[in-house]
């Protein structure tokens, strides 16, 4: 039975409700596109192609929410071997939300109001570095490196929360304004979300994480034979 702390349950319904934001939408879809009553406005590209929408929504769903779990103390240290078990699922929905994402930003025909080439380039850089840093961290757990492995795995969730982010600057924005933001605004105010994102988690590992130090080799002491003077002849 693990036990968590409250400030530890407080994360986790944070970080909850927090990917919930944009997963909720993305959800209905799914029951959409299964056979569900239509209650979002119609996407024509999730009807053209919805296997790669349905992927990216399910799997980011459970990278955000689930991954979560891989920050609590409580599981890291009470039951390693869940945290294991948790760290294999989570990797592996990071990769296929990375992979979905790729394939809709480069397949998916979008107007300029929604996406325009520096919000294209920037979804194939940050995609792309998702994955890497996923497959690095692998790497570096395999290699008994943590900190690697733990620095890794807070970027790409970074980056895998950029939606969650967005949702909340977007309706900021909304509130804020009394309308939403379309064309380059909003291509700058998504690319904006990903930059707090990066930053937060630099902060993070920076203020929380340390690298372990290498054991220092010992200096190998030679024992000196003290030189006698030379006898006079």
């Amino acid at each position: 039975m693990i036990r968590l702390q409250k400030s530890e349950w407080a994360f986790f319904g944070l970080i909850f409700v927090y990917s919930f934001i944009p997963s909720f939408g993305g959800l209905i879809r799914v029951l959409e596109l299964a056979g569900g009553p239509q209650i979002a406005p119609m996407n024509p590209r999730a009807l053209l192609a919805p296997t790669p929408i349905i992927l990216h929504i399910l799997s980011s769903f459970l990278f955000c929410v689930v991954g979560a779990l891989q920050f609590l103390p409580s599981i890291r240290h009470q039951r390693p071997a869940a945290h294991r078990v948790i760290g294999r699922v989570i990797a592996m929905a990071g990769c296929v939300a990375a992979l979905s994402g790729l394939w809709m930003t480069h397949f998916y025909v979008f107007t300029e109001a929604l996406q325009g080439a520096s919000l294209y380039w920037v979804r194939i850089v940050l995609g792309t570095s998702m994955l890497a840093l996923i497959i690095w961290a692998v790497i570096a757990i395999r290699s008994r490196n943590i900190y690697r492995h733990s620095a890794s795995m807070v970027r790409a969730y970074a980056i895998g929360q950029g939606a969650a982010t967005q949702t909340v600057i977007g309706i900021t924005w909304i509130i804020a304004t009394g309308s939403e933001a379309m064309g380059p605004l909003r291509d700058g105010l998504m690319i904006f979300a990903w930059v707090l994102n990066l930053l937060g988690a630099e902060i993070l590992i920076r203020s929380m994480l340390r690298p372990a130090k290498r054991p220092q080799k010992k200096r190998s002491l030679i024992a000196v034979r003290p030189s006698t003077p030379r006898e006079e002849t």
